[in-house]
């Protein structure tokens, strides 16, 4: 994937060990890096729960604003 097109899609990154993947948020889907798939999933589901968040968060980024904290994956 392109950097210029990564960065105008809104996501976010997920960090497990020394892995990074990095996720659109609508639809929720890893668009470059690697996270082992039990992760992947886990990180799926809890974006997917937290999806108007992410957007929201998304939104005051583009703005220059900072983002609330949204509760952990546990």
């Amino acid at each position: 994937m392109e950097t210029g097109i990564q960065h105008n899609t809104p996501h976010f990154h997920a960090y497990y060990q020394e892995e990074v993947g990095v996720f659109s948020i609508n639809p929720v889907d890893i668009i470059s890096g690697f996270i082992p798939k039990r992760q992947r999933r886990l990180v799926e589901a809890w974006a997917e729960l937290h999806q108007e968040e992410l957007l929201e968060d998304w939104k005051k980024l583009q703005q220059g604003k900072l983002p609330l904290p949204l509760e952990p994956l546990k």
